[in-house]
């Protein structure tokens, strides 16, 4: 018997050979017939061989193994010398088995080559013994063949080894391709072994479901491909694949394409996400080859689209997901098809060198590859019947071809893994093959058997043979190919292909496993195909589904699980008999159609629980070696030609949304369980055992009252005083280790099920049913329905990662009326479901046993007004602790019990809805205090020290920042605010068991003004007081707001909570508001309380347990204010941990998702998860917060970014370092000298057109002052000055008529004076003021204006130019056209005109290139360009492709504008498009962007020597749509926002934001060239009083160069000089004199108007003389330490009103080497935050850090101002005095007159 019987396997029972041996029958008894011996029909057949056989058949026996003799049916090796009467013998017995039913198993041959044929060719070594067995076998087929289905070729192979062993396998394969020739009607044996073991099987046999799991070692994954999910078609230099040009063709459902897909592109976060909530371990996703090699060759490869999947692949990994990439997922590049693509053999290299570029790339980390997914697919649909791309129907000769191109191309690929990479990569190769499962459709018929056979063999055969069998088609294919092709001489329907011998031994073996996509069956006939091509022609079958099959969304996949577990063994018997490789099945599904109902996809679910049952089966039942099951796919996706109308993923993507947001589907939570449980097996998870680490109870000591006000009082001296710039200033650091981050919910928010399974009705219950209660009426009867959804809730969970998941307990599900008499256990098993589910994933539940929801029944008894309830509450939390205790390890007694004592009690706005505002909320909280620590004693004395958990209280409270700071009444205020918020309860827990005596104090003084006979606020008895103090184990706070708070006389009526404070609280205006009114987003306010809770409360350990903010329910996924809500929360937790020292000790963040907000219902949001209500599903959708608290989480905080890193190191030698300014803004003088009038005379003179009507009349008064302007350069130690000219002041009507020699005189001796102080000029032609002469006949609007600016350019070279060597044509002409001539909010104040102004400037700047460089360079030597300003740009959402895409918008209508036609020769081609459609679309005639010709795009392009550049800031950029509006911002159609975390400037539009500057420098070298760039403005401003230690200044510009050294050294940006902006404070344009931008003060209150340094001149000139960041690592340098010569010193005037201060910011130099050569360090050590600047040889004078000569300056001065004041103070007591006598004698004069 070679195998047992089951009960899925047809018995299989064998005898024979025939021995030498007596036989005995069922009952010990002899048989009775002869005696044989093994035959080998060398001697007559035993008379009795017929009986002997019936006699095995009566036994059970089905097949008999029969032996031939090779060396007796041809002794001479020759089939024309057979032995006739062997052959007879051999015939006879054969057919006396078939006579007597017995199925023969004929043997070929042993292993032993016969010695005749030995001693002539040798033995199995020998070719020709292959080729005589290959004779033999051809013998015996021909004469036996008919009476035998089951063959050996040879046995005994154990005898045999290496050479003679590899010989022996392919005679054995030659034998049975020669079997298949002579019987192709046979097929394969592997598919009748699979048939028969199948064939009887019932249907419910079939359909057995098998409860098991699956090997530990099991793989669960799920699937995407590329061109299905990516989108970014063109992104990034991606190519055209074969699918985007289907798409843009229009050849898919409702002409959809690919170009967007799931944008996965952009979303990687989004999609692992998803891989985390399903817990896969392995992720399959293919590769664009177009992506990596956009033409489908090496020499395109794209870095960027490499970098994509390198961010896939380390995501993965980081998230412990196992990658596997296929290589080619039918995406081909279109530029490779249109050589033929697959058709052409040319391509096998091509596919090689992509290979070895991505094992080479990301095989460090990718350990599985499939090389082809689906090539059946790419062969017939592709270039076969055309249904997909290229669409080739060529089912004749291209399909064929196109296979053998892919094998080959395939074992090109493996040879080079297993070659080059395989040894130091260590993964696996293989190939996903697809395949249906074909059964006969009339069973009783052989040839449908044999039919089904041949689909096989034409489907997974075509691939799977060569690749596992024998590097050659199988024999079936073959013979029924040349069958046809005789059949069909005239019209061959196919062409075949022949493998060389070379290429079948290269291809044979090529796989490290067998993938597997399956999908579907087909039942199958034997038809006549005539002669069609196409496999049903071809192979004479026809495939047809059964009726009955459940049919799918796609026409070609129906339901048949069964089909896979055949397949699978039909798999492991035809292809793995002898490569022993595992089986992966690669890729199994099935779609739904698109509906509103996408989210409940039942027949999915189905589906994948019968298939992978069936693959279970094969496992356990059949042994096969199945180690993968991967679902496809991972989400809804393009789906080829049915575009996105069908839907295979287990998530569903909104294809309306530019979000694309993901959303599982109940299948992803259904596959999620099977992966939890690893099959379906009914064990329980794993659970995580909690340690018990609080087993001694933690109860604090007492603590002295706080006083009045508290001692804390300090936070506000501490933290007040804080400019913006110190409070925003970001801290990079990480948290504690152990740190718990977690998110939060709550009962009545969440649950739902308000009356199900016994659940009690609670107060929320009662009171959200009474019409009105709530808007729109909303209630928690259903809420998330978290209560039959806790699957889903925990899908969450672990896609974010989270270390804790606070919850409450609902006590009426529980107790339904409050008391445990009521007990309801299904409430009961809900709780211990979620908790071990959390428990599953290693996720600490933190348990509130009171959130607010009272049982109904309780609130009639009195509710928390009773002190009944504390005994009943205790009981209640008792049950609890017992009951879920051995898991729960952090609990909390109520949560905002303030909330429950002023909203429920006294203002009586949530249930209770008691309004009693001046007892009730005293009375209540007393009760819960109470109740609270007798909570707390129960746990302490009853269950600490078994479970070792920790019990507290969630107490609320705002942050409350003084009116004043410097009043110290307003400082009482609001230290009594928080007395009487938090201390409320925190007072009488954390100090003393009491009431804090600011509360105690204000109430009783109330009370008895309001004649009352004692306190309303109750007191505690000294018992109570000493049983209430230190029950809590940790602190615990939610926190949502800041207000600032005022003293004030409350009134005494009516009694109130309230009132009883006197205290006023207000919102802080200035910051931005949220969806829930005076909850204002004011992160500071954090910090300070957590500070003020640590000197409050004796430095406890805190949890902030709530913490979070709301958005309307509008926003759904994209909910940016959350994310700035939480950078900027979190960081202020973050600086309080790090550099407060407050032991912060988790953080929560509300909520995990959307929810009934109370009062607000659904109105409102909290969610990290939006939740759509409208859907009973309840579908809950990643908002983008997700993803970035995830990001928090994984971080542990917020480890210092590359970006913010410090890269130590040096500028070239030979860098320019300048600073500017400009000649309106500086030169005041504007009428002197025959100076003319320009625009901005005219503009600043104009009402409303400036701020503070300020206008350049006398601005620094430069003209006049060339001599101090001189002076503070050489104190900033610059190299170089920029300066402009202005226009009017040399020609003072625009034009050549008339030159001013005065104007030209004034460069001329400033020209002399830099050179004079070694200061190299850069000159600007034109700085916006424009002569008033020109505009009044146009302006930049008439083209006259480029030949007067040719002319005026030519005045300078001509004049100046001998002392000038570097000349800037135009200075950011954006500004000029755009602000001045397309807003008009500046000068000329003109609108709409912009497109026109830019046309005119452009080509003036290249007419005065020309000019330059035709006529003056050869004998001046100088260099000329333009300067262009452009903020950089990133996406609002850096995951969505509208904001990506508004972003590239921006930069090109920016920078582009006008760098495009200088550097590239002509406007972006993107502004041309849009502006161009836009304008026709409106019925323009042509486009509002005026064109260049021709000859003007060839003078333009090129007119540069370098690339000018001004730098502020950065922006975030998305899309408006302005609708038809015909102007440039209608075009760009792009608005532009800010993080909230960037610190602010004094100007609106500017943000401190220097890694935009690195990102910008790295756009110019890449998008024009890398041409030299020299930054010609970079600065910032402050509003407000003045302050001369601008620190804000000095950390901008010390971040900013920083970010330039990184853009030279890292990124290869040709940078050759920094200009700072500006100088000195001056004339800001439209701002006036309200925006100070220089490194110089200019008090414009002292007529003579002296330039002050501010501090950060002195850092300039550090970094200036350091020529960049040495390291300090390598000691003090001398740049540092200047010798007194070289030395230069910043005379500091202390201002009125000054605030001297010193915040963190980045290491100043102090260290470095001058040589050409670059000595760079990058900054990357564990100190997480930015470190202080230190000192520089500087003293503290007065709060002041001064140079030494500064402070002996200044204390001379303050001695001066002393005497002066003693003189004057002299003089006025003397005076005084005078005064005093004569007003006295005046008086006795006056008395004496009225006496009289």
């Amino acid at each position: 018997m070679c195998q047992e019987p089951d009960h899925h396997h047809q018995p299989f029972f064998l005898a024979g050979p025939i021995i030498n041996k007596q036989v005995k029958d069922d009952n010990g008894r002899t048989y009775d017939g002869p005696v044989l011996t093994t035959i080998d029909c060398s001697q007559p057949i035993p008379p009795g061989s017929r009986q002997y056989f019936q006699y095995l058949k009566n036994r059970g026996v089905t097949h008999f193994k029969l032996p031939l003799s090779w060396s007796q049916l041809l002794p001479t090796g020759l089939s024309s010398q057979h032995q006739q009467d062997v052959v007879t013998c051999y015939h006879i017995l054969l057919e006396q088995l078939q006579e007597v039913g017995l199925q023969p198993l004929v043997i070929l041959h042993g292993s032993t080559v016969p010695d005749t044929l030995k001693s002539k060719y040798g033995g199995w070594e020998s070719q020709e013994v292959v080729e005589k067995f290959q004779q033999y076998a051809e013998f015996v087929f021909g004469e036996f063949g008919q009476l035998a289905q089951s063959w050996v070729t040879l046995s005994s192979l154990d005898e045999l080894r290496d050479a003679e062993l590899q010989s022996a396998l392919e005679a054995h394969t030659r034998a049975h391709f020669c079997y298949h020739q002579m019987f192709p009607e046979r097929g394969s044996v592997g598919y009748y072994e699979t048939w028969d073991h199948f064939a009887t099987m019932s249907s419910s046999e079939r359909d057995a479901f098998l409860n098991e799991s699956f090997p530990d070692d099991f793989q669960w994954a799920t699937s995407s491909e590329s061109f299905k999910v990516e989108g970014g078609w063109s992104e990034d230099g991606k190519g055209e694949t074969i699918w985007d040009r289907l798409g843009h063709d229009g050849l898919a459902f409702a002409n959809q394409t690919a170009d967007l897909a799931c944008d996965s592109y952009h979303k990687v976060e989004y999609d692992v996400y998803l891989l985390r909530g399903l817990q896969v371990e392995t992720y399959q996703f293919s590769i664009s080859w177009a992506r990596i090699f956009p033409s489908g060759h090496w020499d395109s490869q794209s870095e960027k689209g490499a970098r994509y999947y390198d961010n896939l692949i380390n995501a993965l990994i980081d998230s412990g997901i196992y990658p596997v990439a296929t290589l080619y997922h039918w995406d081909l590049p279109q530029q490779l098809q249109d050589y033929g693509g697959w058709a052409n053999a040319s391509i096998i290299e091509a596919f090689k060198d992509y290979a070895e570029f991505c094992f080479s790339r990301f095989g460090d980390r990718v350990k599985t590859w499939n090389t082809f997914s689906s090539p059946w697919v790419v062969s017939h649909a592709g270039y076969g019947t055309g249904e997909h791309p290229p669409g080739v129907k060529d089912y004749v000769v291209s399909s064929y071809q196109v296979t053998h191109n892919i094998l080959k191309s395939h074992a090109e690929a493996w040879h080079v893994y297993n070659d080059k990479h395989r040894k130091t990569h260590g993964g696996k190769v293989g190939i996903a093959l697809n395949s249906d499962w074909a059964e006969p459709m009339d069973p009783s018929k052989p040839e449908d058997i044999a039919a089904a056979d041949r689909y096989l063999q034409f489907m997974l055969g075509w691939f799977a043979h060569p690749v596992f069998v024998d590097g050659d088609y199988p024999a079936t294919l073959k013979t029924q190919i040349e069958q046809k092709r005789t059949e069909c001489p005239s019209s061959p329907p196919a062409t075949l292909p022949v493998f060389t011998s070379e290429e079948r031994q290269r291809i044979h073996g090529t796989a490290d496993f067998f993938g597997l996509n399956h999908y579907t069956s087909r039942l199958v006939n034997s038809s006549d195909g005539g002669c069609t091509p196409g496999p049903q022609g071809v192979g004479d079958f026809k495939a047809h589904v059964d009726p009955s099959w459940s049919s799918t969304a796609s026409e070609w996949i129906y339901s048949t699980p069964w089909g896979l577990r055949r397949l699978l063994n039909y798999i492991s018997t035809e292809y793995l008999n002898v490569t022993k490789v595992p089986i992966l099945i690669t890729g199994n599904g099935m779609a739904t159609e698109y509906s509103e109902d996408s989210f409940n996809d039942t027949s999915r679910i189905d589906y994948m629980r019968r298939y992978i049952n069936e693959a279970l089966k094969a496992i356990h039942l059949d042994g096969v070696n199945v180690q993968q099951f991967t679902v496809q796919s991972l989400m809804d996706g393009f789906e080829g030609p049915q575009g996105y109308s069908e839907r295979f993923g287990l998530h569903h993507v909104n294809f309306d949304l530019p979000d694309r947001p993901r959303t599982p589907k109940q299948s992803a939570y259904f596959y999620s369980k099977v992966i939890v449980q690893n099959g379906f097996s009914s064990n329980r998870p794993f659970f995580h055992e909690a340690q018990l680490t609080n087993i001694v109870s933690n109860e604090r000591p007492s603590m002295p009252p706080s006083t009045v006000p508290s001692q804390a009082k300090s936070v506000w001296r501490k933290f007040s005083g804080q400019n913006n710039f110190e409070r925003k200033l970001y801290h990079y650091g990480t948290f504690s280790e152990e740190f718990s981050w977690g998110v939060s919910s709550s009962a009545y928010q969440i649950e739902g099920g308000w009356n199900v399974d016994g659940k009690g009705p609670s107060i929320w219950d009662t009171f959200t049913h009474i019409p009105g209660s709530i808007p729109e009426n909303a209630n928690g009867d259903v809420a998330c329905d978290s209560y039959h959804r806790l699957e889903e809730d925990l899908y969450m969970l672990r896609a974010m990662r989270v270390k804790s998941y606070r919850f409450s307990l609902s006590w009426s599900r529980i107790f339904p009326d409050g008391q445990r008499t009521s007990l309801n256990q299904k409430g009961v098993d809900y709780y211990n479901q979620l908790i071990d589910g959390l428990r599953a994933y290693n996720i600490t539940p933190m348990v509130t046993l009171y959130h607010w929801d009272l049982p109904e029944a309780l609130q009639k008894l009195g509710g928390w007004d009773s002190v009944d309830m504390i005994n009943i509450f205790n009981d209640y939390c008792d049950f609890c602790f017992a009951t879920f205790g051995d898991r729960v390890k952090f609990w909390m007694t109520f949560n905002q019990p303030h909330t429950i004592a002023w909203s429920g009690y006294g203002l009586g706005q949530i249930p209770p809805n008691v309004k009693n505002p001046g007892t009730a909320p005293y009375r209540v909280a007393h009760n819960l205090i109470k109740a609270h620590a007798r909570a707390y004693h129960t746990y302490d004395e009853k269950y600490r020290k078994s479970q070792g958990g920790r019990v507290s209280i969630a107490l609320n409270a705002d942050w409350i920042e003084p009116k004043d700071v410097n009043v110290p009444r307003e400082v009482v205020a609001a230290d009594r605010a928080l007395q009487f918020q938090l201390g409320w309860f925190a007072h009488p827990i954390f100090k003393n068991g009491d009431y804090p005596d600011a509360m105690k104090w204000q109430i009783g003084n109330k009370s008895e003004l309001q004649a009352l006979p004692e306190t309303r606020l109750p007191s505690f008895t000294d018992e109570e007081k000493s049983f209430i103090q230190g029950t809590a184990d940790m602190f615990c706070v939610n926190h949502y707001t800041t207000k600032r708070s005022g003293h004030v006389a409350a009134p005494l009526k009516p009694q109130s909570y309230e009132y009883d404070q006197d205290v006023t609280k207000s919102e802080e205006g200035d910051f931005p508001t949220t969806a829930i009114n005076n909850q204002r987003a004011v992160s500071w306010g954090l910090r300070r309380l957590l500070n003020w809770i640590k000197e409050e409360y004796g430095d406890p350990e805190i949890y902030i347990t709530e913490n979070g903010v709301a958005t309307d329910r509008n926003t759904t996924v994209d909910d940016a204010d959350r994310v700035y809500y939480y950078k900027t929360y979190v960081d202020e937790a973050l600086k309080a941990h790090n550099l407060d020292s407050v032991k912060v000790k988790g953080y929560i963040a509300t909520s995990l998702m959307d929810s009934l907000e109370w009062l607000n219902g659904y109105k409102v949001g909290f969610g990290l998860h939006h939740v759509d209500f409208t859907d009973p599903n309840r579908p809950r959708t990643p908002k983008r917060s997700a993803h970035y608290y995830y990001h928090v989480v994984r971080d542990n905080g917020f480890p210092l970014t590359d970006d913010e890193k410090v890269l130590y190191g040096q500028f070239p030698i030979a860098f320019n370092w300048s600073t500017a300014s400009a000649s309106y803004q500086i030169e005041g003088a504007w009428r002197t000298h025959g100076k003319g009038l320009s625009i901005w005379d005219k503009f600043a003179h104009t009402p409303l057109r400036t701020d503070n009507s300020d206008n350049g009349d006398i601005a620094c008064d430069s003209y006049n002052k060339i001599d101090k302007d001189v002076e503070v350069l050489k104190k900033l130690k610059v190299t170089h000055y920029r300066f402009s000219v202005s226009w009017p002041r040399v020609l003072p009507d625009g034009t050549k008529s008339y030159v001013n020699e005065a104007g030209l005189t004034y460069y001329h001796r400033l020209l002399d004076a830099l050179e004079a102080a070694n200061i190299q000029p850069q000159v600007t032609l034109y700085h916006w003021d424009l002569p008033l002469t020109l505009q009044q006949i146009g302006g930049w609007e008439n083209d006259t204006i480029v030949q007067r600016f040719r002319d005026y350019a030519d005045v300078l070279f001509s004049r100046l130019g001998n002392k000038v060597k570097f000349w800037i044509t135009l200075n950011e002409p954006y500004i000029v056209a755009n602000l001045g001539y397309g807003y008009g909010t500046f000068a000329p104040g003109i609108y709409g005109k912009q497109y026109v102004a830019a046309h005119n400037l452009i080509k003036a700047h290249a007419e005065a290139w020309h000019l330059y460089n035709d006529n003056y360079r050869a004998s001046q030597g100088g260099i000329i360009s333009i300067t262009i300003n452009s903020d950089w740009a990133e996406p609002k959402n850096p995951y969505k492709y509208e904001d990506v895409d508004a972003v590239k918008r921006y930069l090109q209508f920016f920078i582009g504008w006008f760098a495009h036609p200088i550097f590239n020769g002509d406007y972006p081609d993107l502004m041309k498009t849009i502006i161009r459609k836009r304008s026709i679309a409106a019925g323009l005639l042509e486009s509002r962007l005026p064109e260049f010709t021709p000859e003007e795009i060839n003078r333009i392009k090129g007119t540069h020597d370098y690339f000018g550049f001004n730098h502020y800031t950065t922006v975030l950029s998305y899309p408006v749509d302005l609708g038809m509006q015909q102007d440039y911002e209608g075009d760009r159609a792009t608005g532009v926002t800010h993080d909230r975390s960037w610190i602010e400037s004094g100007s609106f539009w500017l943000r401190i934001t220097p890694f935009g500057f690195r990102k910008i420098l790295k756009f110019i070298k890449d998008e024009y060239g890398n041409p030299p760039v020299y930054v010609t403005e970079n600065g910032i401003s402050e509003r407000g009083a003045v302050n001369l230690n601008d620190i804000h200044r000095t950390h901008y510009y010390e971040q900013y160069i920083n970010q330039a050294l990184k853009a030279h050294v890292l990124d290869g940006v040709d940078l050759r000089g920094y200009t700072a902006w500006s100088l000195m404070d001056n004339f800001e344009w439209a701002a006036g004199y309200s925006e100070r931008f220089g490194l110089f003060y200019v008090n414009r209150s002292n007529p003579l108007l002296p330039r002050v340094p501010k501090n950060s001149a002195s850092h300039y000139a550090s970094i200036i003389s350091c020529n960049g960041f040495p390291d300090p690592a390598l000691g003090p340098h001398d740049c540092l330490n200047p010798t007194p010569e070289a030395s230069t010193t910043f005379a500091t005037t202390t201002l009125n009103n000054t605030v001297h201060t010193t915040i963190p910011t980045m290491t100043t130099p102090n260290n470095i080497v001058h040589t050409t050569t670059s000595s760079i360090t990058t900054l990357d050590n564990n100190v997480q935050t930015t470190a202080p600047i230190p000192p520089v040889n500087r003293v503290d004078f007065l709060g002041l850090e001064l140079l030494p000569d500064d402070a002996e300056v200044a204390l001379n001065v303050l001695l001066a101002f002393l005497l002066v004041s003693v003189f004057g103070i002299v003089i006025v007591i003397y005076r005084l005095r005078t005064t005093r006598k004569k007003q006295k004698r005046t008086a006795v004069v006056s008395v004496k007159m009225e006496r009289m």
